[in-house]
């Protein structure tokens, strides 16, 4: 029996579940994507006392590695890391993309087309990746400009589930006939049965060296001088 926490904040919402093995126990999340660092340990509080459990009697600690938002990452892989290195817990990452196609996957179990997960980046860019139904990789993560001939090729022969943040901005220049849109929200739910098969596996990062998975470089944009 394994007791994992998961941490979900590559987007707007956050999110943390508690997984006995692979069943959900406890779900909080809000979603604002500017109260991450304020609410995270709420969160995990809130769940732990729920199930009634203390954090030394988890068995693993998961958080979503990315892509996503950069400070949003960095708040749950810091947070996740300290939880890890304090008691001595092994740290699980996930790819975000991968977590809300595994979502999809068991909310919608007789789809039987494409999943394409996107996380809204910057004007008409999204983070993204196509997966099969059984949760398979089938294109690279990328960081992807999104114009109205981006997936033709592949919407030719295959339905596609568009979800995640990033498909409404996508979804005017998306119209085909096997182009489908659902709304899933990114969430800590996602992560738990993902995160249970790498337990098993003994698939840990390494507490001190691990960081988030950016795909792209940080842009910040200076203050205005008076």
């Amino acid at each position: 029996m394994a007791y994992i926490l998961c941490i979900e904040t590559a987007t707007e919402v956050c999110s943390v579940a508690l997984f006995k093995n692979d069943t959900l126990l406890h779900l909080k999340e809000i979603k604002d994507g500017n109260r991450h660092a304020n609410e995270l340990t709420i969160l995990i509080q809130k769940v732990m006392n729920s199930a009634d459990i203390s954090l030394n009697k988890l068995d693993a600690v998961a958080v979503s590695k990315g892509p996503g938002s950069y400070t949003g990452l960095r708040v749950g892989v810091s947070t996740a890391k300290g939880i890890c290195y304090t008691l001595q817990k092994p740290l699980i990452a996930i790819n975000t993309l991968q977590s809300i196609a595994n979502q999809f996957i068991e909310d919608n179990p007789t789809y039987s087309g494409l999943i394409c997960p996107m996380i809204d980046a910057r004007r008409m860019e999204v983070y993204t990746a196509i997966f099969d139904i059984n949760g398979n990789l089938k294109t690279p993560t990328e960081a992807k400009i999104i114009h109205e001939n981006s997936f033709d090729e592949i919407l030719l022969s295959n339905k596609i589930a568009f979800i995640g943040n990033g498909h409404e901005k996508c979804k005017p220049m998306l119209q085909h006939v096997n182009a489908e849109f659902y709304s899933i929200v990114c969430s800590a739910k996602g992560i738990g049965k993902l995160a249970y098969s790498k337990y098993l596996e003994n698939k840990f990062e390494d507490v001190a060296y691990f960081e988030p998975y950016y795909l792209k470089d940080f842009v910040g944009t200076k203050p205005r001088k008076n």
